[in-house]
Order: structure tokens, then sequence, then C-alpha cells
């Protein structure tokens, strides 16, 4: 390793990748530097390149660490080296980016300079832009459901997969849920993926109704939502072995089955993943062996009840602010529950939704309160946002 000021020069996979500012913390709680994140990808390297190898991403970049706000690039930097694959990617509105394409350690090393703590690669292949080989279970917990409950949902999504002749490979998502990986042929477009999709989570919900849901609007959600719009084109997902934005550093955890059954996800850190890999091998090392056909889930939502996924049961839902940072958008919940105290009462953890939305480049938030739980007699009506940020300042000339 060599060292030029405040940059590191390594020798990766025979190319040289310079790190910059290495020693900048990226992680406060935990103590964790730029450089700590670098090295566990390299160290984690052959698990993490099986789950991003030749596949376009989205650079999710975080240049103060975790307590900076991210932007998202979908853009290869003008500026990179001869060596760094690139693609073009169509996106739904036609438009098109030219995305960096990750196949080796250097090239993964590179990335994650830049600032990308996680990896979020786009389901297909270079070779094969329009078609998917990866089907993609999310499985998200609304506020207030504990891990357990997560579980069992997995649980009855792997006893769906079985009984349609696929097999899935869970990992832990790195926050609160859990992602399902299918390794699919690549013969259909991203709208039968999607539809494949939506079957699965309708036929997980009318399985444990009580558990799951695949309700489109987040204020009528309960239980585990199965994110079905994760297959949508414009859609990326954190890969497997990914650090996430949180505090302890948590991992995205490819496991078994039997591992999944007993896990605690806060058990899997920048720290202990690369210990735990070592000693009993990457859980997705057969990820590639067999593609699988989308047939029998095509066949499953043929049979399936028509769905208007626009129609929306008419809540009370009110907008209490929006802003362009998160911590902005909850301080403003605050304030509005420091003036309520009497309909919080009755608010159980779901009730709050936090909206993320794409903005140009960054994301916003927007802060939306359920009061169905809520008297009518006690309902407030809304107020002007606070905060009342506008997201169109983004696109202004």
């Amino acid at each position: 390793m060599a060292s030029r000021g405040k940059k590191l020069v390594r020798e990766i996979a025979g190319r040289e990748v310079t790190i910059s500012n290495p020693d900048k913390v990226y992680f406060p709680d935990a103590g964790h530097t730029k450089l700590d994140v670098v090295e566990y990808y390299l160290v984690v390297a052959d698990g993490a390149l099986r789950g991003v190898r030749g596949r376009p991403m989205n650079l999710k970049r975080f240049p103060d660490g975790i307590t900076g706000e991210p932007f998202f690039q979908k853009r290869a930097p003008a500026t990179r080296p001869a060596w760094i694959e690139t693609v073009v990617f169509t996106f739904p509105s036609g438009r098109t980016a030219e995305e960096v394409v990750v196949r080796d350690a250097a090239q993964l090393a590179w990335v994650v300079n830049l600032g990308c703590i996680d990896l979020n690669p786009h389901p297909v292949r270079a070779a094969k832009m329009d078609h998917p080989d990866e089907l993609r279970i999310d499985l998200d917990p609304v506020p207030g459901v504990a891990w357990p409950q997560v579980r069992d949902v997995a649980a009855v999504a792997r006893a769906v997969l079985d009984d349609l002749g696929l097999v899935g490979f869970p990992k832990t998502s790195g926050s609160r849920g859990i992602h399902i990986l299918v390794r699919l042929e690549p013969r259909w477009p991203f709208t039968e993926v999607r539809r494949a999709a939506m079957a699965f989570a309708r036929e997980v919900e009318r399985r444990a109704p009580a558990l799951a849901t695949s309700k489109w609007w987040k204020e009528e959600r309960h239980g585990v939502f199965l994110d079905f719009n994760q297959n949508a084109r414009d859609r990326t997902t954190a890969s497997a072995y990914a650090v996430r934005p949180v505090p302890d550093a948590r991992v995205s955890m490819p496991l078994s089955w039997d591992e999944l059954a007993t896990c605690d996800p806060a058990a899997y850190t920048l720290t202990t993943v690369p210990p735990l890999l070592a000693a009993r091998g990457d859980a997705h090392a057969a990820i590639d062996d067999r593609a699988f056909t989308l047939d029998s889930l095509l066949a499953l939502a043929d049979t399936q009840p028509p769905l208007d996924p626009s129609a929306r049961t008419d809540l009370p839902v009110i907008v209490i602010g929006q802003a362009k940072t998160k911590a902005d958008a909850l301080a403003g919940l605050e304030r509005w529950k420091a003036r309520h105290p009497d309909v919080v009462a009755h608010l159980p953890p779901a009730a709050y939704l936090v909206d993320t939305n794409r903005g140009r480049s960054s994301a916003w938030y927007r802060v939306r309160v359920n009061l169905d739980a809520v008297p009518a007699a006690l309902r407030p009506a809304e107020e002007p946002p606070d905060p009342d940020y506008d997201p169109r300042t983004e696109y202004g000339g």
C-alpha cells in the first residue's frame, strides 16, 4: 500500500486503486472509517461480487458518512479509470444513463471509494438489459412489527416458492426486513417480472392475511408488506453483503433458511461478518447454479381476481410536513405531537407514515399521519406543513 498525502493507493486485482480521505469517519457510533468500509468489501469481495457482478448500479453516495445526506448518481462519473465498465440503462421515462458495472474487486473498491456505503444494482445483467435475471421478494415490516413476524412471513414465502417449484435465497435486508432472491432465466421483460412478483405477494397475503399484506397504499398496510414494486424497471435494492447506512454498520447478510429461522439481524455487522464468512462460507454460493422460469408464477397471476392497484380506501390521513432531510421531517413530526398529545395517545406506531421520495439527485421526505384509530371528535384538522419544503426547487433553472 502506498501513501500519497491523504490518499492511499492499493494494488487490487492487478490495478492501482486510490482511496481518498481514508481516515474520514463514516460511522461515528461504531468508529468505522472510509478505509474500514473499503477493507471490509475487499475481505468479502467474493460474496459481494456475486450479488453485483455484471449488473448496472445506481450510485448512492455518502460523501460525509452516514450522518450526512446521501445523493444518487445514476450516471457514471465523467472522470474515471479506463478499466471502469459502463452500460446504458433506459428508465421508464425513456431517459438513459451510462451506469457503472462492477465485475472485479478493483472496480468494487473504486465504487466504494466514491462514498457508496451500500451497493444498489439493478436486477439485470449488462448483456441483457431489458430482461431481469433476478426476482426480488422484499419483506418490509410496517413500524411496530417485530422481527419474529418478519421471519414467520419469510417461512410462508418459502412454502409458496416450494409449491411453485422455485428456490429462493434469503438474506437480511440490513435494516428491519428480509430479501429473498430467485435467479431467473432472462426471458421476461420487467413488466412480467413485476406482475409475477405481485402475484407472489398476493398469494402470501392470502395464506397469512393476519401477518402479511400486498396493499399498495402505505396507510392501508399492516404486518409485513411484500414490496412487489422492487421489481419495477427503475428500482434497485441493496445487494448481498452490502453495508447499510445505519449506526451499527449492519450488513445485508446472506443466510441459509435454517439460519434465518433463528438469527438476529443485529448480529451481522461490518466487524462480525468477515470472520463468520470465513468460518462457514457464503450461504449464497450456489445462487447462480440454476435459473428458473416464471411460468408457474405467471400462471398463478392468471388465476387471481383482477386487482386495481390504484384503488384506495378513504382513510383520514393528514400531511404533517415535508423536508429535504429526514431529520428535519421527523423534527416537524415531533412538534406536531407536542401540539396534539391527546391525539398521540391513540396512535399506534404504524400510523406514522414517513414517505421517501426521489428528487433530482437526492431524496426528500414527507410525513403523514393516519388518524383512523383516533375518535372522530378528537381528529385535528390538517395544518400548514411544517416544515414545508418544495421539491420543485431542485428543478429550478
